[in-house]
């Protein structure tokens, strides 16, 4: 598996699904954009921008041409998912931008959104090309319960505010599967584990949790983790939910015996091995900023 790479997602019911790697943080396996091949065609999630046209060449090769494509939907506004929004609207002059009513003026006008980000991954945002608005009219605003309605397929809107205000899952019930965004964690195939996802300003345990127990009762077979792949949901939602108690834990018991915190844990990171030391670095100081953040709105 490489960087570019398309593939087609056979885990369990599955159909009319391919994902593809976009090399996101020049790290293999951390970034998906899915792609359904249904009667109106339709990308979930758009990367960071950078290489948004191996997307649009991957679009061309499942046999979906740009003028075809009817809908892009990312699952929140985060720029690592809608990033490249714009610039997929541009060049698919047919596609609706679906996302949270909560998030669509950011991405008319990104300005906030780009001063959010760089605050938020410091000098990761050099692996960022910079979001070009998409038009008001090509948005469609989605609230809780929501249907998009693809023909062969439909995606449910579900909101999920416990990682971002404008996050949503969309739930397939032809696939039985969920696009599970952020709220499901990060997955790491290369050691079959779930990885926590915690960054500033907006992450709140409590409504984390809450989102995890709505994407189980939902029961779908198969979890489309934007970071990074399809996986049978099997264990891996309770496992998020420890692994995500845990750590808060532990940020708060070395936050009561050291000042540097962040810097305890970029060192303790666990995840050189896999996404290479500077993306795991940062990732370690990203969460762990947005874990000491909601611990002080917490306290307060």
């Amino acid at each position: 598996m490489a960087i570019g790479d398309l593939y087609p997602v056979e885990t369990g019911d599955c159909t009319d699904l391919y994902y593809i790697d976009t090399g996101m943080y020049d790290t293999p396996e951390y970034g998906a954009v899915y792609i359904l091949d249904a009667e109106r065609p339709a990308v979930v999630d758009t990367g960071i921008g950078m290489r948004y046209d191996a997307i649009l060449d991957a679009i061309e090769r499942v046999g979906i041409a740009r003028d075809e494509l009817e809908i892009i939907a990312p699952t929140h506004i985060h720029l690592d998912h809608a990033g490249g929004a714009g610039y997929l609207a541009r060049d698919c002059p047919n596609a609706d931008v679906v996302v949270h009513e909560r998030g669509a003026r950011h991405l008319v006008d990104p300005s906030r959104l780009i001063a959010g980000t760089k605050a938020a991954v410091e000098d990761q945002w050099e692996f960022y090309r910079e979001p070009i608005s998409v038009p008001e009219d090509r948005i469609r605003e989605l609230t809780d319960g929501d249907i998009i309605d693809l023909g062969t397929h439909q995606l449910v809107t579900h909101h999920v505010p416990g990682h971002a205000p404008h996050q949503v899952v969309f739930e397939d019930p032809e696939n039985n599967a969920v696009f599970t965004a952020d709220a499901a964690g990060i997955y790491v195939p290369a050691i079959d584990a779930v990885r926590q996802t915690t960054p500033p300003p907006d992450f709140d345990l409590e409504q984390c949790l809450a989102d995890i127990e709505l994407i189980q009762s939902l029961e779908p077979a198969t979890l489309l983790y934007a970071h990074y792949g399809p996986a049978p949901t099997e264990h891996r939602l309770d496992e998020y939910a420890d692994v995500l108690t845990e750590w808060i834990e532990s940020v708060e018991m070395v936050r009561q015996q050291k000042d540097d915190v962040v810097d305890h844990f970029i060192a303790e990171t666990p995840m050189s091995g896999v996404w290479g030391e500077r993306k795991a670095r940062a990732e370690a100081a990203m969460n762990t900023r947005g874990v000491l953040r909601y611990l002080d709105t917490r306290h307060d």
